[in-house]
């Protein structure tokens, strides 16, 4: 098994910063999706390892783990446990370090023999001669996978079937009604597969509900703008506003100033997981001044401001 840099995958150097690693991840992550490639199997190879790149390098101990142990991260602690093991058998032998030579923080394949990579190391210590002596066998999850699906407002609006694709294969998964930006699905199970018979990863779907040019979204409340000309707003009248359920007719009070604000109680967006609770609607009115008068109006609008 060759040795998998992830920081290479995510083109970034060692000493990168959080932000830079998030940046790289969301960047490659949508050149490789699957949706945008369902034909192509290097790319959803791609795809995968970027997703493993980011799960070891976006957490801290994580990616402390994946600097000393490169991709065998994740058995850190069970390697910890066997060279502790080794080096209390070998201290009756007077040996100080249970692999020889010195240790200074990082592990080479230099450190364990010179022949092989840190891959074929961890192999013999977890798998191999060690496995099959009972010390060996011990069953890994597998690697846990990132994907992120993309919906409108409308869309999180309402409970639907969605079908994403990861790792070239299609899955069908449900999103409830009033799913927020960045909320994250897990699928457990559907992620890589475990070793010596350990339980597969798991799947997280991050949603990215794009803004929509009319609803603005703020928790379960939704904002909108409607405009109203001015003898409606001077004179009082009726205007029709758009909501998710259909259409309302709104009153209007007479002398309404620019910027009132209005709520429809129960007309916002979904309660997440609380079937029949919504948010509430807020309407703006912005008051549209007339242009391009003609004479008459003109003066008429002056005979108004000489009785003011």
């Amino acid at each position: 098994m060759a040795f998998i840099d992830y920081y290479k995958i995510l083109g970034v150097d060692k000493t990168a910063s959080p932000e830079e690693i998030k940046k790289a991840y969301r960047k490659l992550a949508r050149k490789y999706h699957p949706d945008l490639n369902p034909n192509d199997k290097e790319a959803n190879k791609l795809f995968q390892q970027i997703n493993e790149a980011n799960e070891a390098l976006s957490d801290p101990e994580k990616r402390k783990k994946y600097d000393e142990y490169g991709e065998h991260w994740k058995n850190a602690d069970q390697f910890e446990q066997a060279k502790q093991s080794r080096g209390r058998q070998q201290s009756h032998q007077g040996a100080g370090n249970p692999f020889g030579g010195s240790y200074s923080g990082g592990y080479t394949a230099e450190d364990f023999g010179g022949s092989g990579d840190f891959s074929d190391f961890f192999e013999s210590m977890f798998g191999g001669a060690a496995g099959r002596q009972g010390r060996g066998q011990v069953k890994y999850k597998g690697h846990d996978y990132q994907a992120e699906l993309k919906l409108n407002l409308l869309d999180a609006y309402k409970t639907q079937k969605q079908t994403i694709t990861v790792n070239g294969k299609n899955l069908r998964i449900t999103i409830p009604a009033g799913i927020a930006d960045g909320q994250v699905i897990k699928l457990a199970g559907q992620g890589g597969p475990g070793t010596n018979g350990g339980p597969n990863g798991d799947l997280y779907i991050t949603l990215s509900i794009a803004e929509h040019p009319v609803f603005k979204r703020l928790n379960d409340d939704i904002y909108i703008n409607k405009e109203i000309d001015l003898y409606t707003a001077v004179l009082g009248g009726e205007v029709m506003v758009e909501t998710f359920d259909g259409k309302v007719k709104l009153k209007v009070t007479a002398g309404t100033q620019n910027g009132t604000k209005v709520r429809l109680k129960n007309k916002g967006f979904p309660v997440y997981k609380k079937e029949g609770n919504f948010g509430n609607l807020f309407v703006t009115y912005i008051v549209k001044i007339p242009v391009a008068l003609t004479e008459r109006q003109k003066e008429l609008f002056e005979e108004l401001q000489n009785l003011a």
